[in-house]
């Protein structure tokens, strides 16, 4: 059993990843900023309310944690997406550092993964303008946040390009940097499966200071 500290557990993804990590027997505290939209309860669980862009709150409290799960987003509707998320995820790694927890796994986005050689899923036109600056912003958080870490153990969790409610098959492929698809040229995931495979990183550390992704 692991204690983890599970940022954003009331979203959508998050939401996933919270209710795996307890059926597996992990202690998580959840931060969020609506306590009141965490319906599942637990005894293994702790839900508290705080502001992720205060580093110094969130510091304490997630020291002594084994691990730190973020599926942080600033709220697809919120017109500073692009900017809290940068703030929010510089808040979240120096807290991290400064409680000493080791290992930090990010919810990333498929936006900045490779559909060919040199272009990206961003590249292709096929996203929304409506939710690029937070898809930017997560990328952004990638490559100038995270890449650049040498002194913390993280890995960033990129989705296939679809990633919606379905069922829990435990049967998916992994990558690195390029978008999974079938045979089809299609790239999906159940949310559910996706909370599978992060569990399973949080269990048995496979990708360490890179980026890894998810499809069938």
């Amino acid at each position: 059993m692991s204690n983890i500290i599970l940022i954003g557990a009331s979203g959508f993804v998050g939401s996933a990843i919270l209710n795996e990590a307890l059926s597996r027997g992990h202690q998580v505290t959840a931060i969020v900023r609506h306590p009141e939209k965490v319906t599942t309860t637990h005894s293994n669980l702790k839900v508290i309310a705080a502001d992720i862009q205060n580093a110094a709150a969130l510091t304490d409290i997630i020291k002594g944690a084994d691990a730190v799960i973020s599926s942080y987003n600033p709220g697809w509707g919120n017109p500073n997406i692009y900017n809290d998320t940068l703030t929010g995820y510089k808040s979240i790694i120096d807290a991290v550092k400064q409680a000493n927890v080791t290992r930090l796994l990010v919810v990333g986005g498929a936006g900045s993964l490779y559909v060919k050689p040199g272009v990206t899923v961003m590249d292709t036109g096929v996203l929304p303008e409506a939710i690029m600056p937070g898809v930017k912003g997560l990328a952004e958080v990638y490559y100038n946040q995270l890449k650049p870490l040498t002194n913390l153990d993280w890995a960033f969790f990129s989705p296939a390009g679809n990633i919606a409610p379905g069922e829990r098959t435990g049967n998916y492929r992994l990558g690195k940097d390029d978008l999974i698809v079938n045979d089809k040229g299609e790239s999906n995931i159940s949310v559910e499966d996706y909370a599978v495979a992060m569990i399973n990183e949080l269990e048995t550390p496979q990708h360490h200071n890179e980026r890894f992704t998810i499809g069938y």
